[in-house]
């Protein structure tokens, strides 16, 4: 009976959360922009969408409990709050700017660009996808469960955060698919807080989590392999 009413809840909190992406994405993309008329914003909508909706279709049958995690957005601590506010504000932006670039005509990249940026979000939502399939303590909120236990296989046994770096090749594609010159200005602040929050959860595992620090000491570099 608790299982059926959390995968009740799941269910409604799912529904919920797409409902709110597709508005959100419908909004931060065409509303800038001031038409519907625009072939690479289309685009982009649908590759985002579509990832996002494969990724939830399979981590609802195949692992709940990260799904669960990945919905829930509510840090528990102020520094993080307020490094996660950052990146949401800025991911908006930066979707944002090439609309605003679209209606204006401030730049124009050719239709061969756009799609390498829709390819460059394909492969960053990729590496995202097997950070998640390897991790199923990979939450949207820094945190530690009491049966976490560090992830050193897969993506992990090559980068401490494949996830970010996943999340880097999404950030340098959207302005691309979008046909934006211009969105590339807020790829250098996106880094900026993407780092912030990556080094201030890595205090937090090195404090919380058993076996981080060996992990560190193991595994050097944190998003681009044999880099950084």
């Amino acid at each position: 009976m608790e299982n059926s009413t959390d995968n009740r809840k799941l269910g409604a909190s799912m529904l919920t959360g797409l409902i709110e992406l597709v508005v959100l994405l419908l909004l931060v993309v065409f509303a800038p922009a001031g038409t519907l008329h625009w072939w690479q914003g289309w685009a982009f909508f649908a590759v985002f969408l579509g990832l996002s909706l494969i990724v939830i279709a399979y981590f609802s049958k195949r692992d709940p409990h990260l799904l669960a995690n990945r919905i829930s957005h509510t840090e528990q601590r102020g520094r993080q709050m307020w490094i996660a506010g950052a990146l949401r504000l800025t991911w908006c932006v930066s979707v944002i700017l090439p609309g605003l670039d679209h209606r204006f005509h401030w730049s124009h990249l050719s239709a061969g660009i756009a799609i390498l940026g829709d390819v460059l979000v394909v492969a960053g939502y990729a590496a995202i996808f097997l950070a998640l399939r390897e991790n199923t303590f990979a939450a949207s909120t820094v945190k530690v469960e009491s049966e976490q236990r560090v992830i050193s296989t897969g993506p992990y046994a090559l980068l401490r955060h494949p996830m970010y770096a996943g999340a880097v090749l999404m950030f340098v594609g959207t302005p691309l698919a979008l046909g934006s010159l211009w969105g590339l200005l807020i790829v250098p602040p996106l880094l900026v807080a993407l780092v912030a929050r990556l080094l201030d959860e890595e205090r937090f595992l090195r404090e919380q989590l058993p076996g981080y620090k060996e992990y560190v000491g193991t595994v050097r570099h944190r998003l681009v392999p044999y880099v950084w």
